[in-house]
């Protein structure tokens, strides 16, 4: 009977190939388009914000579940932990697409001012008193925190996982690939550890962002905006504190660790953009590296004589896939085996 369950993965697969074209069609209509800044002619011609189609498809899906193991499986063990996640994914949503329509170029809302409201959205997970307080620590081993892990660590997790995954971004399908791989990985890290309904949960972006990819790959057609960013980043986060793998996850989120400090190089007022040419290709921006976009391009540089947006998108993730393939090397004895 629990078959039945993945048509919630599908209903978020179906209302995102649905209702994205028509967002699209509209954007273009009422003028609501952003500039590729990666293109020669940065004409406004991109329809923006499409990420709210993402987040709207995925919470259907998910409330689809919660409806068919209230209704047919009577079951609602978890309910109360996927409505907290939820509230998250809707409050950063929401952060997220006020961001998007005060206009990064304008300065959208203040740095400071995002990440305060990042650490409040964590509120329904710690309201619910969410995950478990013994973490084990590389050298230290578990540690509990006690009444510290709800109140401090998981805003915490929230606010860093949702800020930083906005800093790799600005290429053709950069985000929502590496939404992609990401959240596949960590939704079969949370099904080998007994948690499906979680896995279910973040497989339900994943079906969105599958079709979100192919609308926002080389040459774009829509662009996430922050919502989507925010959502992913945010998702991630919950996965991790609700699955209890929060090592996995933070492993698993290395290149933004990496982005982080390069962009703290640049004191966060460097763009992760190339300089675009003529013919498509296109030029490192500074002298010095601030961000994996940049050390991307310049790698490849080493090898080809011309450098393509695709290009630095798809090494980013060979990347991604590498530190998830070597996340079940060294995390094999947890995954597996329960040690």
């Amino acid at each position: 009977m629990e078959i039945i369950l993945f048509s919630s993965i599908i209903i978020s697969f179906i209302l995102t190939a649905l209702i994205l074209p028509k967002w699209i069609k509209k954007c273009r209509r009422v003028g609501l388009l952003w500039e590729d800044m990666n293109k020669f002619n940065r004409v406004k011609k991109v329809a923006a914000s499409g990420g709210i189609v993402v987040v709207m498809s995925f919470i259907l899906g998910v409330l689809s579940y919660i409806a068919i193991r209230t209704f047919i499986l009577n079951g609602n063990g978890t309910n109360l932990h996927i409505f907290a996640l939820l509230g998250v994914i809707l409050i950063l949503a929401l952060i997220g697409i006020t961001d998007d329509l005060l206009g990064w170029q304008h300065g959208g809302l203040s740095a400071k001012f995002r990440l305060f409201l990042a650490f409040m959205a964590a509120i329904p997970l710690v309201v619910i008193n969410a995950g478990v307080s013994n973490m084990d620590i590389p050298f230290f081993g578990v540690i509990s925190f006690g009444v510290l892990y709800p109140l401090f660590i998981v805003p915490v997790g929230i606010a860093g996982a949702t800020y930083t995954y906005n800093f790799l971004a600005g290429f053709n399908g950069l985000e929502a690939g590496q939404g992609i791989i990401i959240l596949t990985f960590l939704s079969f890290v949370a099904y080998i550890n007994k948690a499906p309904w979680l896995a279910l949960v973040g497989l339900c972006m994943v079906a969105s962002l599958i079709v979100f990819y192919f609308y926002n790959k080389y040459p774009a057609k829509v662009f996430p905006g922050d919502i989507l960013t925010y959502s992913i980043g945010a998702l991630i986060a919950c996965m991790a504190i609700l699955g209890n793998f929060e090592r996995i996850a933070v492993f698993v989120f290395i290149p933004y660790i990496i982005e982080t400090i390069l962009k703290l190089r640049g004191r966060l007022k460097k763009y992760s953009f190339g300089v675009p040419q003529k013919d498509g290709s296109l030029e490192m921006p500074y002298n010095k590296i601030y961000g994996l976009t940049h050390l991307s391009l310049l790698i490849l540089k080493k090898f080809k004589k011309k450098v393509y947006e695709r290009d630095v998108t798809h090494l980013i993730f060979i990347f991604q896939i590498i530190i998830c393939l070597s996340a079940l090397i060294i995390f094999k004895d947890v995954l597996f085996y329960g040690l």
